[in-house]
């Protein structure tokens, strides 16, 4: 269960990042060589947080962008 947001399942995703490259004249035209492809990864922000549910106090990971929307909801009820 690494890297892995325990309320909303947020996880690690895998994509690709493209190079647009140009042709020999500079701006477009016949491509020298194929643009590479490179693979990476987007992580999210996690962070370990005492939470409180029920009366129970509990430590969880949850990502940044929740945490803040649960301190904006907590806020609001106050």
């Amino acid at each position: 269960m690494a890297r892995v947001d325990e309320l909303t399942g947020k996880k690690t995703v895998f994509g690709g990042h493209h190079t647009h490259r140009r042709g020999k004249s500079g701006g477009g035209g016949v491509w020298a060589k194929k643009a590479p492809n490179t693979n990476r990864t987007w992580k999210p922000n996690l962070r370990k947080v005492k939470l409180e549910v029920n009366g129970v106090t509990r430590r969880v990971k949850i990502s940044m962008k929740t945490y803040k929307k649960l301190r904006k909801l907590a806020e609001a009820q106050a």
